[in-house]
């Protein structure tokens, strides 16, 4: 193969532990691998981690259906689903995410039909502002909830905002007193037997580890080896915690020539060489989810050293600099994300020289690149 994406079962299985290590032994793991296992691949994902969580966690409908070609663990699913899906998501034992009434009546009357009840979680707005309940909305839920017989809880749940960041907790504890409040109306109205989960990677390393009171956690980028800021590396890595990238972005040189002085490179000729240059073609490009803004700034692995490309990012291929190499042919490997010897280029890295996250690096990756376990 000339490009892929290998994917460490080493490294993923070593960072579930970590995050084990920190909950009480009782609370259990939804691994969330949505967005195609944040661009690493969900079935290969899945599988690798189908023995050491208890749950996993997806989108919308089309990762379910693919998702249950391989597991009968539970699914969580936490996008919206549109009512003409209702039916197969339910079939497809889906626990749906649930914040409004009018969905709650369609789910009890898909119940009725499909003469079962229907497990669901309930989404709850503490102060984040997207999907969820608000608390002025909670009492006429729970009403109409009251009055649908073919529906039953499996959890109540919400999302932290900003808990990375480790030197200000005063909204996290906010978001805290909010959703306890929350859930403590639906026990006040007789619903006691209900899960909770209030946290990913982050809030697992800030809140469930000092004593959380969650059920169910949901750790997402820090299973690929990521860190939901440096704050957070910085202290759990002081600790002797250390996360493992998962992911290794490979492709082969695809041509290697000598540019004279005064030669432009890529579209829009915002490069042009200042003396005989020597140069590989890489074929991957933005398509492949090789962003644009890395032109002029990006750089690769060849032989274990750093090349810097050269010109823009195009649709299908970029070039970068070789000249400080003595060596390097047609079909070297060249490493867009990961280790090549003693060097490395992190996801992180990338994610700075273009203003963005890091798993927003990892998600865009191309479906379209093979996926091979190591």
């Amino acid at each position: 193969m000339l490009s892929y994406i290998e994917l460490s079962q080493k490294n993923l299985l070593h960072n579930v532990e970590q995050f084990r290590r920190l909950i009480k032994p009782d609370v259990k793991i939804v691994a969330l691998i949505k967005a195609n296992a944040y661009g690493h691949g969900q079935n290969n994902i899945a599988k690798l981690l189908e023995k050491v969580v208890d749950y996993f966690g997806i989108d919308d409908l089309s990762e379910l259906a693919s998702l249950r070609l391989i597991t009968k663990k539970p699914i969580l699913v936490f996008g919206y689903v549109a009512k003409t899906e209702l039916a197969e998501a339910v079939t497809l034992n889906g626990i749906l995410t649930i914040y409004d009434s009018e969905r709650l009546k369609l789910i009890d009357q898909l119940g009725r039909k499909l003469k079962r009840k229907i497990e669901i979680q309930i989404k709850i707005d503490a102060e984040l502002g997207r999907q969820g309940l608000i608390k002025a909305d909670i009492p006429s839920f729970i009403t109409t909830l009251k009055s649908c017989e073919q529906i039953k809880i499996h959890s109540i749940y919400s999302h932290f905002a900003n808990i990375e960041d480790t030197s200000d907790f005063s909204h996290a504890q906010k978001q805290i007193m909010a959703f306890e409040s929350a859930v403590a109306q639906f026990k006040t109205a007789g619903f006691i037997d209900v899960k909770t989960h209030l946290s990913a990677s982050s809030g697992i390393m800030t809140y469930e580890q000092k004593g959380g009171a969650s059920d169910l956690v949901r750790p997402g980028l820090g299973l690929y080896g990521m860190w939901p800021s440096e704050a957070l590396r910085r202290q759990f890595e002081a600790k002797k915690m250390y996360l493992k990238p998962v992911m290794r972005w490979v492709t082969h040189v695809a041509q290697v020539k000598k540019l004279p002085t005064g030669h432009s490179i890529g579209y829009g000729l915002t490069y042009t060489t200042n003396k005989p240059t020597k140069v590989a073609v890489i074929p991957q490009g933005y398509s492949d989810g090789y962003d644009r803004g890395f032109s002029n700034v990006g750089e690769v692995l060849i032989r274990g050293q750093r090349c810097r490309v050269l010109g823009r990012v195009a649709m299908n291929m970029f070039v970068v600099d070789v000249s400080h190499l003595a060596r390097v042919s047609a079909e070297d490997e060249v490493v867009l994300l990961g280790k090549q010897g003693k060097e490395e280029i992190t996801a992180e890295e990338l994610a700075t020289k273009i203003g963005t996250i890091n798993y927003e690096i990892t998600t865009r990756v191309s479906p379209l690149l093979p996926r091979v376990i190591i």
